[in-house]
């Protein structure tokens, strides 16, 4: 037994071919934050801290002496221990290139395919790419997206990332394999003009080569440690735990025996989060990594295969892929099961560390294995001090959540896999939020043995995760069909026994309840209609199966897309970049990590970090905070509280207070109390738990929009708008019709969270703040109030931000200021980043809605009168409440002219945490709801929305309800043009027969219009400043009032800048936007930050180009530096301010007219999905936007901005659900819980057009803001899904509008369609059990 109590041993490992040995290795330290904190390699992001994201993957290679080979694979290093790495390399972002040696192939596709723009995400994705060409340099799609499934993105939208990676696929279908010469990737139609090819948004030719030979080889010493070396037994001690890896299975046994409680860690993907997210504590850690007996595998004499407990899960994968073809079809039914569930478990990044016994032990209630495991047979060989002995996996194995029959001290040595035999089949069914990287929502295993050649069942087994905290049996519906003929009799009485065998009640952890009974009865007629199908093939029955009943599974294939955009004109010069698809200024930078975001600035010595103390109750008085436990642990520096504020405690907004720390009452779970400040992260996050605070709650807390409605709780003004007269109106129409829907919201997700650094400068009370921020100037004048000094003390820095869409505005400006006060009270520099989970609870997001209406129309589709009502639930404080709910009645009308339209919308004060600004505004919101409308009045009068939709469009010059004129000629171009493009009347009638024929599979298609008015209704928020300094070697440096977030205004400035100078855009560089350059600047946000800083910049520059002309007339053939050094030695002035001032625009509420916008952007967009009725599972088929935005500054900017939204608003409208509990806490917390679109979520052709010959005369070049307006055609894959639902519930005999909310999730999309097993599920009353989740 080795020194599981003395000296701790050196952890030998190498990162990026150095040599790291590491004396005091902590087993609580993962490698990420060693490698951002010790190693000072920040290319490797933080993004969610639990394996979630992907942000921080980074590829392991380790030497395997008795295969002598070299494995690589791709891992978090968010979840990977330090300690486990002893002997293994570590390759990360900084590893296989930077732009001072050279970059890797890797890195310069994704950046010059425009697949990265805030960039956060990219060094993530450019480790899962590079660890899939390590092992396969010739990948196919299906290697790409597997890849890539763990590795989320909030920008971009995927598809720029995928035709990146793609361009190293060798696809064996393509055309120019097949010597046509044009291949498929550059997908175009004939153009008339002979000659003319149509732009690109990247040429794959002059990409680098991949050269396999030139990587980083494995380090020869640690072949030589492997091969030679004697395992020992290692053991390292942290601050609170030890680690014990043990070298062999007796030393295992002895360990586990005296420390029964000690877990043992594989992959660390269970006890990680556990640790992490739960704050368990392990004072042993025992792992097993090098127990070679816990990684063999043999083939038994009981026919089967035996896999041992330790080997990854995606080695298990592979190793069953070889046995399948290897043995008859009718031996490897569990082999093939087992296979198809492996592959949806995790990500590619869990998968290749997430262990089988891990995942058998693990016992989760919803586990992908264990259903199939225990339905195929399957057993475990178990070892413990006495001997060993074989545990079968069934009903009795699994005991509780988490527990299984196993005694502490026994461990799983391997997996018994049978051979399934003549007349056996295995099936498993999934669903889950997501596709891919998601836990399931109920998962099953199911086995049934026949007699030879009969349709009589000889044994049957049925087993269910996701019904209760274990995997459960069936056995009741098992023996209602054991011994009877397998037919319809057999299985419509399986159906009702199993409905009453597996009941859960309505207030089950996890909700969902009614889908998840019905996915019971769905996953079991699967099954059936399988089984038919073989028992068919092998001539055992004759009965007729009609095709229509067969369920083909969805498609999955990426298809190569159209990007199609508008060249610039012969005449324009080369030089001038305006209208060019440039790549990104950063991209390179981002791909290679070298790009700096806050987190990334060197910590300065004595740096202190802050962690925030929030309220656990939603509506309560404080009524005692004791931080005396807090002050006395490890680090603990001191705990900022209210009365340290030296200047204004209070805010106020609109007329309304809100406190930067609650001193006296709470008002919502998350509010921030006070901040603990410490000398590292994990001990200010152990500060935290260490205060206490003591509540009085106070009666009836509101949650949602209902509840503050009967109260009338709400944010005054509340607004009207009206045109026409509404009440007079409905009486002469031919139908009345009055629905409603209600919209959840949605959590920004920017991969980067709050991240701030304040450092005192040391005098005169001055300090520098690095902030990821939308606007600086608000955070600056934040700080300077909070601390009682002027805003001149206080420099506001934003280098860049890893996304924001919104939620970096007055949130942030909150929590700087929070960070301000430790940093003036400790005199030393302060860093506050937040958790995943702590920036999701505490900074809300977008406003949910529940919109009703009212609508009259005429039998020919007129809409002659509507009324609609909205109710946003604003959360505790007004924050930008008040703004959204005016911009929702601005855009009650979207392309429709309703003549008489009335509009009312008002901000529910509630005890959630406070929504904010998010990408759209309020527009998505409002205009879900009337196009909702208008999808309610096509279906009341039995036509096509699209022509309803037509029929109701502004057509001429026309005047909108706040009485502003504009033409809709372009939006009418958009919708026409998206019918041509995307073949809509032809896939119509194609859609319908596909619905004829298939019975459980249906097609839904919509397509849908968008008007969105641009700029600040607020007019003085309409301006913009900009900085020109030119230095006497040429080199220009443009500072201006816009920050970068990912939006690109850098890169457009640049060539802003470089068309005004004439100069190209190398000599121009961009470091920062700063409150010391540009004073009093307004937000980067509306979609204006192009628009008004582009007009600064070019004004700064056109004032420096006229100064230099005296210069440029002397001496015309002069080069641009030698008329700079000349214009220096003439006095002549190098640097210049611009200014813009923007509109003047205006909105009169009491009059209800004003002109709030400066202009429109225009759009249309066709989605077609197919649905699965029995699951509600779908997949964009196809969706093809064309979109107005005048003449495009940057094509590869805007079309990424166009993909990005749309994508963002796929999101909300059908996959991204926050879920509150009853007391107002919120539960999604993270990505485990709360799901954004992954690569599996993009429409698998995806198309985007730009609408030519365009023009805008009231912004910069002719072009028009772009950042938000496309998001809301993410509904239109929405209303698809609700097409598709019409459909299935057309089977049923059901007509007419159905009530479908948002977002149509696998849940809602399948209990709309209303199938017969949704239907056998009894409803419970509302009311008669408490919920356990509320219906926000």
């Amino acid at each position: 037994m080795s020194n599981v109590t003395g000296k701790g041993d050196v952890l030998r490992f190498f990162i990026n071919g150095k040599k790291v040995t590491e004396n005091h290795a902590d087993p609580e330290t993962m490698l990420l934050s060693f490698l951002r904190e010790k190693l000072r390699l920040t290319g490797t992001k933080y993004g969610c801290g639990g394996g979630g994201c992907g942000a921080c993957t980074v590829m392991v290679s380790r030497y395997q002496p008795a295969t002598k080979t070299i494995i690589h694979y791709s891992a978090n290093a968010c979840l990977l221990p330090l300690c486990q790495l002893h002997g293994a390399a570590v390759t990360t972002v900084e590893g296989i290139g930077s732009t001072k040696t050279r970059i890797h192939p890797v890195q310069e596709r994704i950046a010059k395919a425009h697949g990265s723009q805030c960039g956060f995400c990219t060094p993530g994705m450019v480790m899962s790419m590079y660890a899939l060409l390590r092992n396969n340099p010739q990948p196919t799609m299906e290697d790409i997206t597997q890849a890539l499934a763990g590795n989320l993105c909030r920008c971009t939208g995927y598809r720029p990332i995928v035709d990146g990676c793609r361009t190293f696929c060798q696809e064996a279908n393509c055309c120019q394999d097949n010597g046509a010469g044009k291949c498929c990737l550059n997908v175009e139609e004939n153009t008339d003009e002979p000659g003319h090819e149509k732009p690109q948004l990247f040429d794959k030719e002059e990409f680098l080569p991949l050269d396999p030979t030139q990587e980083l080889i494995f380090p020869p010493e640690l072949i030589l440690m492997a091969e030679t070396a004697k395992p020992q037994t290692l053991t390292f001690h942290g601050e609170r735990m030890s680690w014990v890896s043990p070298a062999s299975l007796d030393e295992l046994v002895q360990l586990k025996t005296s420390n029964p409680k000690a877990p043992l860690v594989m992959g660390n993907t269970n006890i990680g989060p556990d640790i992490k997210f739960k704050g368990v504590l392990h004072p042993l850690i025992i792992s097993p990594t090098r127990v070679k007996e816990l990684f063999e595998v043999t083939q038994t004499q009981q026919g089967g295969c035996l896999g041992g407990s330790g080997l990854q899960s995606v080695r298990v994968r592979s190793l069953l892929e070889k046995l399948v073809p290897q043995f008859p079809e009718e031996k490897t039914e569990l082999f093939r099961a087992l296979i198809q569930q492996l592959g949806n478990l995790g990500s590619q990044q869990i998968r290749n560390v997430a262990s089988l016994g891990g995942n058998v032990m693990s016992a989760y209630p919803n586990s992908d294995l264990n259903p199939v495991l225990a339905a195929g047979n399957c057993k475990v060989s178990v070892i413990l001090n006495g001997g060993r002995r074989e545990v079968p996996l069934n009903q009795d194995f699994f005991v509780s959540f988490g527990k299984t029959i196993l005694k502490p001290e026994e461990i799983v040595v391997s997996v018994f896999i049978p051979f399934s035999r003549k007349g056996e089949f295995i099936r498993a069914f999934r669903q889950a939020p997501r596709k891919e990287s998601s836990f399931a929502t109920v998962t099953t295993g199911m086995r049934v043995f026949f007699s030879e050649g009969s349709r009589m069942v000889q044994d049957v087994d049925v087993y269910y995760g996701g019904l209760g905290p274990t995997t459960v049996s069936a056995a009741k519906t098992c023996a209602a069909i054991v011994t009877r003929p397998w037919d319809n009799e057999t299985l419509s009485r399986a159906y009702d026994i199993l409905l009453d065998e597996l009941v859960l009640p309505p207030s089950a952890p996890g909700g969902k309840v009614e889908f998840r009974r019905s996915l019971t009865l769905s996953f079991l007629f699967k099954f059936n209609l399988e089984i038919l199908l073989k028992l068919r093939e092998m001539n055992v029955i004759t009965d007729e199966f009609p095709e229509k009943m067969q369920i083909q599974p969805l498609p999955r294939e990426i298809q190569p897309s159209v990007q199609e955009f508008q060249d610039v004109s012969k005449r324009q010069s080369d030089q001038d970049p305006v209208g060019r698809p440039i790549m990104h200024r950063s991209a390179i930078s981002h791909a290679t990590g070298e790009a700096v975001y806050c987190d990334d600035i060197p910590r300065t010595n004595g740096e202190l970090f802050l962690a925030l103390v929030t309220s656990s109750r939603a509506h309560a008085k404080i009524t005692g905070l004791d931080m005396s436990e807090a002050l006395q642990l490890p680090g603990v520096v001191d705990v900022i509280t209210a009365k340290d504020i030296p200047g204004k405690k209070v805010r106020t907004m609109f007329g309304y207070p809100e406190e930067l720390l609650a001193e006296s009452e709470v008002s919502c779970v998350g509010q921030i109390i006070c901040a603990v400040v410490a000398d590292t992260r994990a001990h200010a996050k152990r500060g935290v738990a260490g205060v206490k605070i003591s509540y009085e709650d106070l009666p009836d807390p509101i949650f949602t929009t209902e509840e503050a409605i009967e109260k009338s709780s709400f944010f005054e003004p509340r607004r009207v708008i009206e045109r026409g007269n509404v009440a007079d109106a409905f009486k002469t129409v031919d139908h009345l019709y009055e629905g409603g829907i209600r919209m959840g919201g949605q959590e920004h997700f920017y991969m980067e969270t709050q991240s701030m650094l304040v450092v005192p400068v040391g005098e005169e009370m001055e300090f520098n703040v690095y902030v990821s921020t939308q606007w600086p100037t608000s955070t600056q004048g934040a700080i300077a109030e909070t601390l009682d000094i002027p805003s001149n003390r206080v420099t506001c820095h934003v280098k860049r931000m890893g996304g924001a869409f919104g939620g970096k505005v007055t949130k942030t400006s909150i929590l700087a200021s929070i960070t301000s006060v430790a940093a003036w009270k400790t005199n030393h520099a302060v860093r506050c980043v937040l958790e995943r989970g702590e920036d999701m609870l505490i900074t809300g997001g977008r406003h949910p809605v529940l919109g009703k209406y009212k609508v009259g129309f005429m039998n020919d589709g007129r809409i002659v009168a509507a009324d609609i009502q909205y109710y946003i639930n604003a959360g505790n404080t007004v924050d930008e409440s008040l703004l959204v709910v005016e911009k929702i009645l601005l855009h009650i009308d979207n392309a429709y002219n309703i003549p008489n339209l009335k509009g009312r919308a008002a901000a529910c004060r509630t005890n959630l945490p406070s929504n904010t600004a998010f990408r759209g505004f309020g527009v998505p919101q409002s205009i879900m709801i009337v196009e909702n409308m208008v999808n309610d009045v096509a279906v009341v009068l039995g036509r096509p929305a699209d022509q309803i939709r037509e029929i109701n469009m502004y057509k001429g010059p026309s005047v909108t309800h706040y009485k502003f004129e504009f033409s809709p000629e372009n939006m009418l171009r958009c919708w026409e043009e998206c019918k041509v493009k995307s073949d809509y009347s032809a896939r119509c009638r194609a859609i319908d027969q596909f619905n004829q024929q298939n019975r459980w599979k249906k097609r839904g298609m919509s397509i849908i219009p968008i008007k969105y008015g641009i700029a600040f209704a607020e007019s003085f928020l309409n301006q913009a400043a900009a900085l020109v300094h030119i230095y006497k070697d040429g080199s220009v440096l443009v500072t201006h009032g816009g920050t970068e977030m990912g939006q690109g205004i850098h890169t457009k400035m640049q060539q802003v800048a470089s068309c005004e100078l004439h100069i190209p855009p190398s000599k121009i560089y961009i470091s920062e936007t700063s409150t010391n350059t540009v004073p009093n600047t307004c937000p980067s946000a509306a979609s204006f930050g192009t628009d008004a800083n582009g007009m600064a910049v070019q004004n700064a520059c056109q004032t420096l180009y006229q100064r230099l002309e005296p210069i440029r007339q002397k001496n015309p053939k002069g080069s641009w530096e030698s008329w700079v050094t000349a214009a220096f030695f003439e006095k002549i002035s190098l640097s210049a301010t611009g200014f813009y001032r923007g509109p003047d625009l205006y909105m009169d509420w009491d009059k209800m007219e004003g002109q709030p916008y400066a202009y429109f952007t225009f759009g249309a967009c066709c989605s077609e999905v197919e649905l699965d009725c029995l699951t509600g599972d779908y997949r964009t088929v196809r969706t093809d936007i064309v979109v107005d935005i005048g003449r495009s500054v940057n094509p590869s900017v805007d079309i990424g901005q166009i993909e990005g939204a749309f994508i963002q608003g796929l999101g909300l409208f059908t996959l991204e659900e926050l879920k509150f509990s009853p007391s107002g806490l919120l539960y999604t917390r993270g990505p485990s819980q709360y799901k954004i679109p992954a690569v599996c979520d993009l429409p698998l052709h995806f198309n985007v057009y730009l609408l030519s010959d365009s023009h805008n005369p009231h912004a910069i070049y002719s072009s028009k803001g772009i950042g938000e307006p496309i998001l809301f055609l993410g509904s239109s894959v929405f209303f698809a899904i609700k097409h598709a639902a019409a459909a299935a519930r057309l089977e049923c005999g059901l007509i007419g509008p159905f009530s479908l909310d948002s977002p149509a999730t696998p849940e809602k999309a399948c209990l709309a369609c209303a199938s017969p097993f949704t239907q056998k599920i009894p409803a419970s009353k509302p009311g008669s059990f408490k919920p356990w989740a509320l219906n926000i």
